[in-house]
């Protein structure tokens, strides 16, 4: 595996990519992060480590705000954009898929089609606000319409799973036992947070090879 950090220049401001190339990619998957923090999440570092060593180049995107400094970040369409000016950056050969956690799951979401991806990966999709199921955000998942998985925690109270309704055929489903929205577990819970990453990152792999890569 290499890795590869450069700055991108967006509508926004500069963002900054980080590639995890894979020896012989079979796939290139390029990720997000959320409204609340950076690529150095668990979850996305642990994609990151892994998916290279079977064939999958993992790119990181840190948007603009963050490289910025900010705390908050900018409206949904800015990090939309974001996401547009690192896929045409990234000019890839292989299939691409996109994605990212929490709001990184929105927009990617609402861009895979107009971006040519194969497939979308949903980190802990944010169905609704905390307590709020009546503003939900389901129409950003089913206008995804390409393959879609939704890795999402037990206890997340942006969404639990039972809360995603079935007939969205071109959604998978993995559930992680008792973790919360940050994909975080409990000590006293059903699963240890290694246990946790691993359901991630074997999910993420068995749902490429036989969606996109197989």
């Amino acid at each position: 595996m290499t890795t590869i950090e450069r700055r991108i220049a967006t509508p926004h401001g500069e963002a900054r990519l980080v590639t995890h190339r894979a020896r012989s990619p079979r796939v290139t998957v390029l990720l997000s992060h959320g409204a609340g923090n950076g690529i150095d999440t668990a979850d996305l570092q642990a994609l990151a480590h892994h998916l290279p060593r079977q064939g999958v180049t993992v790119v990181l995107l840190e948007q603009p705000w963050k490289v910025a400094g900010r705390k908050v970040a900018t409206p949904p369409r800015t990090l939309d954009d974001g996401l547009l000016a690192a896929a045409n950056a990234l000019r890839v050969r292989t299939p691409m898929v996109v994605g990212g956690r929490s709001a990184g799951a929105r927009s990617a979401a609402r861009s895979a089609q107009h971006l040519g991806a194969v497939g979308c990966l949903a980190l802990a999709f944010p169905l609704h606000p905390p307590g709020h199921p009546e503003k939900t955000r389901l129409a950003e998942l089913r206008d995804a319409k390409v393959p879609t998985l939704v890795i999402q925690g037990e206890r997340d109270p942006m969404g639990r799973p039972d809360e995603f309704p079935p007939d969205l055929h071109h959604v998978d489903l993995t559930v992680v036992p008792g973790a919360d929205h940050g994909l975080k577990v409990p000590r006293s819970g059903p699963v240890s947070q290694a246990d946790a990453l691993s359901i991630i990152v074997e999910s993420t792999l068995e749902w490429l090879v036989r969606e996109i890569a197989g």
